[in-house]
């Protein structure tokens, strides 16, 4: 029978490897464009969208496990997680077929947007081994440690998920 120990042992090296692999990856593809593909430029207002899903599938995870309704808490985290997969598989594909958009935005509106775009994508680099190790932590049934990182890993999850939206309403009118 599987230990608490060795749940989490198991996944330490998947948790390792995914927060380094996954932005290395991104910010690789970020730089490939697939030739002559039809620019996807439909997908920046839909993964907008599951961002903002993310974000109210977030606050209503933490309603419910405060309500003590741990199924529901536990099947809106999975939601959350695969909502950001399902995100990042649309980022990836947009910036390979598609050419980045400038924000035209001048004076006090353009520091602004830079300061919420690179929080945004400086915490979505760390909100990766933050999630990860949270979950391992629940499927460990280490609920006290669970816990104690959610703490830090929900608002931090949230702010992404928020700034997300943000980013994609502020830059919206300089798509071509």
């Amino acid at each position: 029978m599987e230990t608490t120990n060795d749940i989490e042992k198991k996944y330490k090296n998947w948790i390792i490897i995914l927060s380094i692999a996954i932005p290395l990856v991104v910010a690789a593809l970020f730089g490939v464009k697939i030739p002559n593909a039809t620019p996807l430029t439909f997908l920046p207002p839909i993964y907008a969208t599951i961002n903002g899903i993310t974000a109210i599938a977030l606050i209503a995870a933490v309603i419910a496990i405060k309500n003590k309704k741990r199924k529901l808490h536990e099947n809106l985290m999975k939601t959350c997680i695969g909502l950001s997969v399902a995100f990042l598989g649309m980022y990836v594909a947009y910036h390979m077929t598609s050419d980045s958009t400038s924000f035209g935005g001048q004076g006090t509106i353009r520091y602004l947007y830079f300061f919420i775009l690179i929080t945004h994508i400086v915490l979505s680099i760390i909100i990766i081994p933050l999630v990860l190790i949270t979950y391992v932590k629940a499927l460990a049934k280490r609920f006290d440690k669970h816990k104690k990182i959610a703490k830090i890993t929900f608002p931090i999850w949230l702010y992404v998920a928020i700034t997300g939206v943000i980013v994609y309403l502020m830059i919206s009118p300089y798509y071509v």
